[in-house]
């Protein structure tokens, strides 16, 4: 009456497979919340909505890595990876040309280029140039409009 029952070996095997999978499904989760993407491309759409020349920065908590195109932001970080697209654009992804970076950082564009022309060509470069993953603290964007060249500049 107080015996095992003859089965109870089955049950102690499938108990030991469900453990086994449960603990294996939660070392697989990741330890970290993913980085804020939608956040990033909310403060990009803020500048570039607006109607003058604005700045705007969002700080990259979660993120080790960002990538910015001239659409979306990609921001990667030990939570994972997230997505996020621009609901104004293009805008103009900042990477290594040092006048566009001046600009953004707050140069007046006509400090950075000697003409227009030269400010719009940096401008049409940057945007023909794939977005790559560098590393970065936050994003920093300026809207600036110069003799008619209106752009937002994202790095």
């Amino acid at each position: 009456m107080f015996g095992l029952p003859l089965d109870a070996w089955y049950v102690w095997i499938g108990l030991a497979i469900v453990s086994s999978t449960a603990v294996g499904v939660v070392a697989t989760l990741p330890s970290a919340a993913p980085p804020d993407a939608s956040g990033a491309a909310r403060t990009v759409d803020g500048v570039a909505a607006s109607e003058h020349a604005a700045v705007g920065k969002h700080p990259l908590s979660n993120a080790e890595t960002v990538r910015i195109g001239s659409d979306s932001v990609s921001l990667r970080g030990p939570g994972g990876t997230e997505h996020a697209g621009f609901g104004y654009g293009p805008v103009v992804p900042v990477l290594d040309d040092p006048g566009l970076r001046a600009t953004l950082r707050g140069e007046p564009p006509d400090h950075a280029f000697r003409t227009p022309i030269e400010f719009e060509r940096a401008v049409r470069q940057a945007r023909a140039t794939g977005p790559r993953w560098q590393g970065a603290d936050q994003i920093i964007v300026r809207r600036v409009n110069w003799e008619g060249i209106d752009v937002v500049l994202v790095g």
